[in-house]
């Protein structure tokens, strides 16, 4: 179904979740009020969100060898590198030397002092180029953590290999995959600030540059629930996007994740792109077997996959494949109720969302899982969430419609109990947002009311 809940992340978050236990532009939208709802007061006091897009916010980092760049989409490039080192990918094993400069974002103080933070990032990065993320926070204690990796990552898969790393903590946090976590939120520790460092990769002696377009990040600390309130219907609209099945895609490249049964979260981004009008070329889609239905599922898994985590669900790499493409932009949030979804879908804008859960937990599933990405499209009259669900036996089958209040408990909720009666984790509403690089009006006001901006 999905590796969402690997042991470099999830399985280990899950564990701390029981520890604490113990302790303690795509068609028009319809008419309607909810796109024009204020932010949730609860989520407003429960994640905080942070981005760097605009020149003033690339002219107000810390350049090294980095300059800004203006236009339609301001950004960062290489100015001058400020030197050369060496990088062994610890995938190949091969070494080579880099060119590189460094541009770090000013420090953000949380307006949510945070138990988790998840960086999100659009680049475009061209053959021999990649880039680096970090994050270094100051404690609510007024100590620091060290600089973490938050991902080393290129579009492309010939010059690295896109990667998280393991095996960062200080003793008090940790970074699982994608997710900075601090270890024991019943402590009352938190983030109270971060700063983000981009570190930009080229071949010696060449004038080529990746290009950062965005780069931001989203703290909270939403309170471990089994259940959460019940929101009231407020829509009933159903967006038209393409529908795709990662089931018929089992046993095709399993050197990405063991083939496409575990492709929930590139095939709910597939979905979403091309929703919004990104096409991936012939010559592009040259390498997969032409026998195989809905080739562009594939693409998606081979450059979503992340080789330390050996998948495909890495969130931050979902948002930045998405940003790929021609005018998009990808970011990993984490919204309140389904009033956030329904301001969204008001104008226009689809999401993907992550959720666990048995069997018998969520009617017309027909399974359960660890942990399984699935794109929201849209409500009926009586409030029900309509879903693009990858985990359907065909493309023909992907359009689901779930119960409202079971959709929602599941989505929202930060504890569970699994099949053995144990405690295990939810993810308190994460999901994947894309939209267009320039958003109207309506999609603005929408974004900005879920705290995206």
């Amino acid at each position: 179904m999905s590796r969402a809940e690997q042991p470099s992340r999830r399985t280990v978050l899950a564990v701390a979740v029981a520890a604490a236990v113990a302790g303690s532009a795509g068609p028009a939208a319809a008419a309607g009020t909810t796109a024009d709802a204020e932010p949730d007061a609860a989520v407003a006091g429960q994640v905080d969100n942070r981005a760097w897009t605009t020149y003033s916010d690339w002219r107000a980092g810390t350049a090294k060898g980095t300059r800004a760049v203006a236009g339609n989409r301001p950004g960062v490039v290489i100015g001058a590198p400020v030197g050369t080192t060496q990088y062994t990918d610890p995938h190949t094993g091969t070494t080579a030397s880099w060119e590189y400069a460094t541009w770090t974002a000013p420090v953000h103080h949380l307006s949510v002092p945070a138990t988790e933070v998840i960086a999100s990032w659009n680049a475009h990065t061209p053959a021999g180029t990649w880039i680096q993320i970090e994050l270094q926070g100051t404690y609510s204690d007024g100590t620091a953590t060290p600089w973490y990796v938050m991902g080393r990552w290129a579009a492309g898969d010939g010059d690295i290999k896109r990667t998280s790393v393991d095996d960062q903590t200080d003793g008090r946090s940790t970074v699982w995959t994608d997710t900075f976590a601090v270890d024991d939120p019943s402590t009352g520790l938190r983030l109270a600030s971060y700063r983000l460092r981009l570190t930009l990769y080229r071949k010696p002696g060449t004038k080529v540059t990746p290009t950062v377009w965005r780069l931001g990040a989203m703290g909270s600390d939403v309170p471990d629930r089994f259940t959460v309130p019940a929101s009231t219907p407020g829509l009933a609209q159903e967006l038209i996007v393409p529908r795709y099945s990662q089931e018929i895609h089992a046993g095709q490249y399993p050197e990405y994740d063991n083939g496409g049964e575990a492709w929930c979260s590139p095939t709910s981004s597939q979905m979403i792109i091309e929703y919004w009008g990104g096409r991936l070329t012939a010559e592009q889609l040259a390498w997969v077997n032409p026998s195989y239905a809905d080739p562009q599922v594939c693409h998606a898994a081979r450059y979503t996959y992340d080789y330390q985590y050996a998948g495909c669900g890495n969130w931050p790499f979902n948002a930045a494949y998405a940003a790929t493409f021609k005018d998009l932009q990808g970011v990993v949030t984490r919204l309140g109720s389904l009033t956030d979804l329904e301001t969204l879908i008001a104008a226009g804008i689809p999401a993907i969302t992550s959720q666990s859960f048995l069997k018998e937990e969520l009617t017309g599933a027909g399974y359960g899982t660890s942990g399984h990405l699935m794109t929201v499209i849209g409500f009926t009259a009586e409030g029900d969430v309509i879903t693009n669900d990858p985990a359907s036996p065909s493309d023909a089958e992907v359009r689901r419609v779930y119960k409202r209040r079971e959709w929602e408990n599941i989505w929202l909720r930060t504890k569970r109990y699994n099949a053995s009666g144990k405690v295990v984790s939810g993810t308190g509403g994460v999901c994947y947002l894309y939209f267009p690089a320039c958003p109207t009006a309506r999609q603005r006001k929408a974004l900005a009311a879920v705290g995206v901006g």
